[in-house]
């Protein structure tokens, strides 16, 4: 049985039974362990089939921390002194410290004369943030923190990356930054030299969120990617602080959004799998909460009976490795949370769906020697329960549907591009004009027609160019525009602030009855001050710094290239926890 299962089980023992084996009988007054211990090791071992050495061992570890806990508690009451349990892997510790130092602080007194300000520290499944004291962020007494610390391959990559890019922050950072350059980015330059990201639904169609929504949504999903890329890499402690801060940036979507895709669901189950791996037990609390998330959000997108996923796409088969994952970490969780029945009724349900979703290796050379790949191969195959030909035939028909996705996609952008140019040529900066096409949903001439209403952002014009000195049409200009009913003076403002183009001008004057907006300057008046300044243009991939350019190369490398690289699943880290948590529960009393 695991260590952690025996501690476990002795814990909810001495609950029920009210044992307080910091008090006498079983603590001496100098605080050394007395012969009640021993007796009760006896009959807890024969209770639990355990060995009774190791149930001593155990029961004196938990004794000794609960007088450490007792002496804690008077010296926070005497003093104010606060103890923390810190918790590395597998080691344990604890530091007595005051609550209103910062989290920068509170990292030096752990890392001590090693200088290492690479770790993070987690409570209660949140990241502790820097600049803010213990307090704020409700670190209490005797309150349980996992460390996360970098290993010293970890550290050597994080220094090779300072020194190639001149870059002083860890790679969460370099995360961060480089999705925020690219949620900020709105298609209006060349995708094949700005990358530019979209967000759609489960058959690949774009998906129109307000632009807030979709920064946070686009950080959120790529800290995840980042997340799972490092998971695949078993870089587990890495992972998790990506995807801690993941689930952060999501929670800035709304709950409306959350509830209506299983990205948030993922993230919960990789969470805890992180947590699986790390051996987090202070963590059992968080990942229950987050399972019961994970399984709320899938009833809400696949429906009761997952009725809603058969609807959008045609199948559940390949769906089912999530839930396997959900099932299995439950009985993780209920396994180390003390209620070994529990475990054992949702391993039964994981071994059930490891029977449907495992995949015939005769059957997966077979698709792949028809020239698929291996991941086509085994989703395709679970979606049509093991049927080859109708398995070849979805692989076909999804190939079809993703070339008529970016054939569409292709279209879309071209078009986006023609209508940016379109606004351009009437004077408008290119940041404008895209902001405006998004705004009306792509329809140029609605895009058109709103700037009409904010002539300050059209590009300052250089009045010499419009003059009738250098401008040999200026004056035919005029002439059209006052022919059409309106004022000279009025023509020949509108002219100079739409660049002498009398198509724009003419529409200027209509939509304000012939009269210039209060924030156009008339000839009379010029006033420079009521001119914005030209908007920055975007930065194409030749004009970037070469930086930024990296830190984007970088992140769309941890983008998977297919989209549903989330539920391609071998099994066989799944069946290593199946096998470990059998072997555990075998060693259960009955």
């Amino acid at each position: 049985m695991a260590d952690e299962f025996i501690e476990i089980k002795l814990k909810q023992l001495l609950r029920e039974e009210k044992v307080e084996l910091w008090k006498e009988p079983y603590t001496s007054d100098n605080n050394q362990a007395a012969q009640a211990v021993k007796a009760l090791a006896e009959r807890y071992a024969s209770q639990l089939h355990l060995d009774f050495t190791k149930t001593e061992q155990m029961l004196e570890t938990i004794r000794t921390e609960a007088v450490k806990r007792g002496l804690g508690n008077n010296e926070f009451r005497d003093r104010g002194v606060a103890t923390l349990e810190l918790r590395e892997g597998r080691e344990k510790k604890y530091l007595p410290t005051r609550l209103n130092i910062t989290t920068e602080e509170l990292v030096k007194i752990i890392a001590g004369n090693s200088n290492n300000q690479q770790m993070k520290l987690i409570l209660n499944g949140k990241q502790l943030q820097p600049g803010k004291t213990l307090e704020e962020q409700n670190v209490k007494h005797n309150s349980k923190i996992m460390i996360l610390n970098a290993s010293k391959e970890q550290k050597q990559k994080i220094f090779e990356a300072d020194e190639k890019y001149r870059f002083t922050n860890e790679g969460l950072k370099r995360t961060e930054q480089a999705f925020q350059i690219l949620s900020d980015r709105d298609g209006s330059a060349d995708p094949r030299t700005t990358p530019f990201l979209e967000i759609a639904d489960q058959k690949g169609n774009p998906i129109q969120i307000p632009h807030e929504k979709r920064k946070a949504l686009i950080l959120a999903m790529g800290l995840h990617e980042k997340g799972r890329a490092l998971m695949k890499k078993k870089n587990y402690e890495p992972a998790l602080s990506h995807l801690l801060q993941a689930d952060e940036e999501f929670k800035k979507c709304g709950s409306q959004l959350l509830n209506t895709v299983d990205n948030y669901a993922v993230l919960q189950l990789d969470i805890v799998w992180c947590y699986n791996e790390l051996k987090c037990i202070t963590c059992l609390n968080d990942a229950k909460e987050r399972l019961q998330q994970a399984e709320a959000c899938f009833l809400r997108c696949y429906g009761e009976q997952q009725e809603r996923l058969l609807e959008i796409k045609g199948s559940t088969g390949k769906e089912q490795v999530l839930f396997l994952r959900l099932y299995l970490l439950q009985a993780y969780v209920s396994f180390y949370g003390g209620k070994e029945h529990a475990a054992v009724e949702k391993l039964k349900k994981v071994e059930d769906l490891y029977m449907q979703l495992y995949v015939d290796p005769t059957k997966m050379t077979e698709l792949m020697m028809l020239g698929y790949t291996e991941q086509e191969a085994r989703l395709c195959l679970r979606a049509c329960n093991g049927n080859v030909n109708n398995a070849a035939n979805l692989i076909m028909q999804r190939r079809e549907e993703k070339e008529e996705l970016k054939r569409k996609e292709r279209e879309k952008r071209r078009k986006r591009l023609e209508d940016i140019d379109t606004l351009m040529q009437l004077g408008y900066p290119r940041k404008v004009a895209a902001e405006a096409l998004r705004n009306e949903g792509g329809d140029v001439d609605l895009a058109f027609q709103s700037l009409l209403d904010k002539p300050h952002l059209l590009e300052p014009i250089n009045t010499n160019i419009v003059s009738s000195e250098s401008d040999p049409g200026h004056q035919q200009k005029i002439d059209q525009l006052t022919f059409l009913g309106f004022d000279y003076q009025a023509a020949e403002a509108a002219l100079r602030q739409t660049g002498g183009a009398v198509d724009v001008a003419s529409q200027l004057l209509a939509r304000n009855q012939g009269n210039l907006p209060p924030e156009i300057p008339s000839p009379s008046s010029p006033s420079p001050s009521s001119h914005s300044p030209p908007s920055e243009e975007p930065r194409t991939l030749e004009e970037a710094d070469q930086m930024e350019v990296d830190l984007v190369n970088e992140a769309l490398e941890d983008i998977p290239k297919h989209e549903e690289d989330y539920l391609d699943l071998t099994l066989e880290e799944e069946c290593k926890v199946i096998a470990l948590l059998k072997q555990h529960l075998s060693s259960c009393p009955p």
